[in-house]
């Protein structure tokens, strides 16, 4: 048997310039996500009118300064943007499978530019919600779309790794906003940090210009010459296409002739109508859920993505400056942003785990962590024992890195075959922002309610029933080739045969 190659050998084999840079600009959108999560949560007495300034920094500028909103209102500000990403998720999957990729993200990212215009112009609620709702609507369309076009751009075997890039870039853009929000919490100048994002997105939306589509979305849609070209400059000129290719499903002899009549039939701008014989035809959202063969891969994505955010991870990183002001006055904002850094060191270096040990044993990991911090940080703050609850913070964190917060985005990819994929990864966000929006908008009222960290036990709850269920449920897919493989039927029809 031949030893196996060390990932990093592989991984520097296998990602070209040209690779790095596609990865770099589609994760922007990821970024956005994160972005938007937190940049209310340093600010919020600024912007609700309740301080003037957060930190040790002064200004001279006499602007208008902040909204009054009482803390309600501010619940509701901060959890509308989960209902746009919800709208964003359910519609992204099948825009996505029927224009394309790449049409996807450019429209995501005219989303994301538009709705932070509103937001760090805003003179009242109703202008900031409004704009918060545009951003969730791109942001939640992003992680819809992009975990899917990195599925299919990543190196075979390297994509639990280049998937776990997702969840880095959310990371990113939640620490992004931290540190602003550290620096800018003053005056007016939170209008900076919210119309930071709206910058970065323009920057996007140009870049996106010289992105390819996913070669194998063309493959499936009648395009493989052009499916072909576009791997070869993404995997260099050495690289061996024949397997990756042969996994498209496509027979090329037969497709290379369907391709140029209908490159003549079509009208210039338009996209080629989809070959039954190139893929399976697409399943829609309702589809997937009623069909008994996905059924059982869409539950399990649900379940997953209820986990990652009702074991509580938004509770640190939307309010964790209102949640430890009291107990850490002078340093809250300050560990927020460590935690924040903390977040993107963990997952990164977590990110080839799950390529290393299986996806499922890294959730599972990730939850019993979570669970015990939660109890820790519910004693730490009940007690007011600093160095627990400023211990528990940190743990909390690097457990949601080590499984969580990566391998959800990776796991619709994996348990079902393309034609499903936009449709069960439209379940799995759909899931996820209800879930955000359910922690955005009752974790202050409950925790107000509740008193001195005790929410933290309703968490610890959750992580005990979603560790049982995704044990019981979910399957492992590293090193499985497709869904039936992941699902034992293509066992049980051999079995048969």
């Amino acid at each position: 048997m031949a030893p196996q190659e060390p990932l990093y050998r592989s991984l520097i084999r296998d990602t070209t310039a040209y690779l790095a840079f596609i990865l770099l600009v589609t994760t922007i959108g990821p970024l956005q996500f994160g972005f938007h999560l937190a940049e209310l949560n340093a600010p919020q007495d600024v912007i609700t009118c309740e301080k003037e300034r957060i930190g040790v920094y002064d200004t001279d500028v006499k602007l208008p300064q902040c909204i009054d909103m009482n803390t309600d209102q501010f619940a509701v500000v901060s959890s509308i943007y989960t209902l746009g990403g919800l709208l964003g998720a359910l519609i992204s999957g099948p825009c996505c499978n029927k224009y394309g990729r790449l049409i996807t993200m450019r429209l995501i990212s005219l989303f994301l530019v538009i709705g932070p215009a509103f937001e760090s112009s805003a003179s009242n609620i109703g202008l900031l919600c409004f704009g918060r709702i545009i951003s969730g609507v791109g942001a939640g369309a992003a992680i819809v779309v992009v975990p899917i076009y990195i599925s299919e751009i990543a190196p075979p075997k390297e994509k639990g790794l280049f998937g776990a890039f997702t969840q880095i870039m959310i990371n990113m853009g939640i620490l992004i906003a931290q540190l602003l929000g550290y620096f800018l919490s003053r005056g007016n100048l939170w209008r900076i940090i919210l119309g930071t994002a709206g910058v970065i997105s323009l920057a996007q939306l140009l870049a996106l210009f010289v992105v390819p589509e996913s070669p194998k979305w063309l493959a499936e849609h009648r395009k493989p010459q052009l499916a072909r070209k576009i791997l070869r400059k993404i995997r260099g000129h050495r690289a061996d296409l024949d397997e990756e290719v042969k996994a498209w499903n496509v027979d090329s002899s037969e497709q290379d002739i369907e391709e140029e009549e209908t490159l003549l039939e079509a009208s210039p701008g338009t996209h080629p109508t989809s070959n039954p014989k190139a893929a399976k035809a697409s399943v829609g959202i309702l589809g997937a859920f009623l069909e008994p063969q996905y059924r059982p891969a869409v539950i399990a994505v649900i379940a997953v993505m209820l986990a990652q955010q009702l074991t509580g991870i938004n509770s640190i990183m939307m309010y964790s400056v209102s949640l430890l002001s009291e107990l850490l006055p002078t340093t809250a904002a300050l560990l927020t942003v460590a935690v924040s850094a903390l977040n993107v060191i963990i997952t990164t270096v977590c990110a080839p785990l799950s390529d290393k040990i299986g996806r499922k044993p890294c959730i599972m990991l990730s939850i019993v962590g979570m669970g015990t911090s939660s109890i820790m940080l519910a004693l730490g703050i009940y007690y007011s024992v600093k160095i627990l609850s400023t211990i528990a913070t940190l743990t909390f964190v690097a457990s949601f890195g080590v499984g969580l917060g990566p391998v959800p985005f990776i796991l619709a990819n994996e348990l079902v075959g393309p034609e499903a994929v936009g449709a069960t990864q439209s379940w799995a966000l759909a899931a996820n922002w209800i879930a955000t929006f359910l922690v955005s908008q009752f974790f202050p009222i409950l925790n107000k309610r509740l008193g001195r960290g005790r929410v933290y036990y309703v968490f610890a709850g959750f992580a005990v029933v979603f560790a049982a269920f995704i044990a019981w449920w979910v399957p492992e897919t590293k090193g499985k080739h497709g869904a039936e493989e992941v699902w034992g039927r293509k066992e049980a029809r051999e079995r048969v045969e």
